[in-house]
């Protein structure tokens, strides 16, 4: 792990607070968000270009893991945000939004970061990273007209133009470039020399993004700091109610430790930076939105190295005692 993966979430604060303070500077403010969406496209590429394609077919060898995985992240994940949402958050829709955006988009990165530390199983959870993506940039818009549609006036060709323009199309020029430069220098130059660069590039270009958007934004935020407060419950309690039920569904469908490892967190990482994209595009008037999408990772972070731990005592401990340890489904 980087030095910028290590700390990427007081990255992530520092970004916030140097963000706010350049907000009360007006010239910077005026012109700080035409920046915003160069740079998470910036980072978006380096995030497709390390997507293994070749692994697609791999997640089937996993059969349990894997329909466990799309389930919960799929199905189960949108009408818990949703319910999340109504539970805490009925009086503040914009928030109500952000909370279904970020709960209903798997991470497709810095999940197999945590599920290495856990010492889960690292090929599953790449594995299971294509479909990750793919599944939330076709589902997506359908998520937010049938779960947010009633929150927040929506238009599905808004919608799905902001994910042809933030998804489709660094996706379709990452999966160009990525076979050019395996044309030209080779797997061995690709996975050895360039993609270990590529992580702290992504935080880097994140960071600048979300400095950009609350330069941008902060003079507005700035007067209703309570709804980061407002987050708090809704988000912890969605990371404490999945880490119980992928327990019990391993324990039900006995899984291997290193495999339950990797459901753990792929079904609890979330995939922030896309969803704060496609706000930035469908919902430019909705500043409220994008916070919740910022403020997602600074809970997040702290909690998946917990897990981590959590993950590692249970092992230790013989939690998952009946269940073989090396016994990794085929």
């Amino acid at each position: 792990m980087s030095f910028l993966e290590k700390f990427q979430s007081l990255i992530i604060l520092a970004a916030v607070l140097i963000g706010l303070a350049m907000s009360q500077i007006t010239q910077i403010a005026e012109q700080a968000g035409q920046f915003i969406l160069p740079f998470l496209l910036l980072m978006l590429l380096g995030v497709f270009i390390q997507l293994p394609l070749r692994e697609i077919a791999a997640a089937f060898k996993h059969g349990k893991v894997t329909g466990l995985s799309l389930l919960i992240n799929f199905v189960w994940n949108p009408l818990f945000a949703w319910l999340l949402g109504w539970i805490f958050l009925r009086q503040q829709p914009a928030l109500w939004l952000g909370l279904i955006m970020l709960m209903v988009t798997p991470c497709t990165d810095w999940y197999l970061v945590f599920t290495n530390i856990a010492r889960g199983n690292v090929a599953l959870g790449t594995a299971l990273l294509p479909w990750n993506l793919f599944l939330q940039l076709l589902l997506l818009p359908l998520y937010l007209l049938l779960l947010a549609g009633t929150l927040i006036p929506l238009e599905w060709s808004v919608l799905v133009r902001s994910v042809i323009v933030v998804l489709l199309l660094p996706l379709l020029t990452a999966v160009l470039l990525r076979r050019l430069l395996l044309h030209w220098k080779g797997v061995d130059w690709l996975e050895r020399r360039l993609l270990p660069k590529i992580q702290p590039g992504q935080i880097l270009f994140l960071g600048l993004a979300i400095t950009a958007m609350f330069a941008s934004e902060g003079a507005a935020l700035l007067e209703s700091p309570l709804v980061v407060l407002a987050l708090l419950p809704p988000v912890l309690l969605f990371f404490v109610v999945n880490f119980a039920l992928v327990y019990w569904a391993a324990r039900l469908t006995r899984l291997s430790y290193a495999d339950y490892a990797a459901l753990c967190c792929t079904t609890l990482a979330r995939n922030s930076p896309i969803a704060l994209a496609i706000a930035l595009v469908a919902f430019p008037e909705q500043p409220l939105i994008a916070l919740a999408l910022v403020i997602g990772p600074l809970i997040e972070l702290p909690v998946l190295g917990v897990v981590a731990q959590l993950l590692l005592r249970t092992n230790a401990n013989g939690w998952l005692s009946t269940i073989p340890v090396h016994d990794t489904e085929q």
